[in-house]
């Protein structure tokens, strides 16, 4: 069928319905808890509530706040815990093989007196110390991430992982992913012996990929999983419709460029704010929806990426709350998935017992079709997404299928853009498409062609 014709691989994500991803389904998510603000309840009630009442099961803290770590004792949930940027030096050791004095001071003030009661899980050394462009810390970060791996496990912590993260600063190529490579001078005098100290360990690279700090007007739906047209890399013949795919496969075509691509690669930090100066384009509680829910069914769905199927990413959304003291524009105080009374800034599906997406009934049903004045390219784009990257189940209109006829491409794209809207979850952006899309609450089947509910 002409319509489906599609002249570069598509990258597939079969969209997951969060309501059905439930404690069974082993969903996975962490968050970034970061504490500027003044009106935040106590950690215990937030490890609380965490426990209780979401589906979190990791954090991520941006120090080793004692009263924090301890508050998450018992809740088995995994904490990540942070080494300022300024003890790198001191943790760092002449001897690879042995820890430093302050290394193993370090464990024995941070670590020993909370784990195992509070599962402390990986231990980051610094954060984005590349992009400090401090040339101290940064020849001391590698000794001091063997240093304090090796404390550990002369402290009987050996299970703990140590890692740093860093922002994509460190690429200096990443469109198409491909064309991904380190930043000249750092590749072999920092990456290459931090990926093996990884491989060794078995530990995790990990990134903050931020599309939000990428994104343009014309590249707003690339960014927030959105359909579009996507960006073709021509060296693997891969369609890529969502940024943080993107992002995530340049990383590794870096790591593969200096024979480490064989390293799992983690996510420190990726979020999208639900609010924002006036008039800035992109920021809305609709865009954080899109965004940070469709990142959460990526990461559980274990399909991976192009250039690394079959993996899944352990990954830290930014953030827990909105911190009222952050500086910057506006964006910067509503990146939380939680406002500081503990309700959810907007439902992405991560409460015990949240009713998200609920089925409609009855004159509630809706449905999402394309407009009649839409371009045959933006019909067959539309197509293109849907079909692929967007995971929806277009098996009805394949040649022979219940809704093939008639054969054309409004039929097929107006078909294809409803089972997307319905799969995604409904919501109004879900039927957008670059504006070719709308809903209406007259059933457009057909014959034997039933429109999916």
């Amino acid at each position: 069928m002409a319509s489906l014709a599609k002249p570069a691989k598509l990258v597939v994500f079969p969209l997951l319905l969060l309501h059905l991803l439930s404690l069974s389904a082993a969903l996975s998510v962490g968050v970034n808890y970061g504490a500027f603000a003044d009106n935040l309840p106590p950690p215990a009630q937030v490890a609380a509530f965490l426990k209780d009442r979401t589906f979190v099961d990791r954090v991520k803290l941006f120090d080793a706040n004692p009263d924090i770590i301890r508050a998450f004792a018992g809740t088995g949930i995994s904490l990540m815990i942070t080494v300022p940027n300024g003890d790198i030096p001191s943790l760092a050791s002449r001897r690879s093989s042995a820890p430093s004095p302050a290394a193993s001071a370090w464990v024995a003030i941070n670590v020993a007196p909370f784990y195992p009661a509070t599962n402390i899980s990986l231990i980051a050394v610094g954060n984005e110390v590349l992009a400090t462009s401090d040339r101290n810390l940064i020849a001391h970060l590698v000794p001091a991430m063997r240093s304090l791996s090796a404390a550990l496990a002369a402290s009987g912590f050996p299970q703990i992982r140590v890692s740093t993260p860093h922002s994509l600063g460190i690429l200096s190529a990443s469109e198409p992913p491909s064309t991904g490579r380190f930043r000249p001078g750092y590749d072999r005098v920092i990456f290459a012996p931090m990926l093996d100290f990884h491989r060794r360990t078995r530990t995790p690279f990990v990134v903050n990929p931020y599309p939000y700090f990428g994104y343009t007007a014309r590249t707003l739906d690339y960014a927030l999983f959105r359909p579009n047209p996507g960006v073709f890399d021509p060296a693997t013949e891969v369609n890529y419709t969502n940024m943080f795919v993107a992002q995530l496969d340049a990383v590794h075509a870096a790591m593969q460029r200096l024979g480490y691509g064989d390293v799992e690669i983690a996510v420190g930090e990726t979020g999208w704010p639900s609010a924002g100066d006036p008039g800035q384009l992109g920021v809305s509680v609709e865009d954080a929806v899109s965004y940070n829910a469709n990142l959460i069914r990526l990461v559980n769905s274990g399909k991976g990426t192009p250039m690394m199927p079959g993996r899944r990413f352990e990954t830290y959304v930014f953030a827990l709350f909105n911190e009222n003291l952050k500086p910057g524009p506006t964006a910067e105080r509503h990146f939380g998935l939680f406002n500081a009374d503990l309700s959810p800034s907007y439902d992405v599906g991560l409460m015990r017992d949240s009713d998200h997406a609920p089925a409609p009934s009855g004159d509630s049903w809706r449905w999402c079709v394309a407009t009649a004045d839409a371009s045959l390219a933006e019909l067959q784009s539309n197509i293109d997404y849907a079909c692929g990257s967007g995971g929806a189940d277009c098996g009805a209109i394949q040649n022979g299928g219940a809704c093939f006829d008639p054969d054309t491409l409004l039929a097929h794209a107006s078909y294809a853009m409803n089972a997307y809207y319905q799969a995604a979850g409904r919501h109004d952006f879900n039927c957008y498409f670059g504006g070719t899309g709308v809903l209406t609450s007259t059933d457009p089947s057909y014959g034997n062609c039933r429109y999916q509910t």
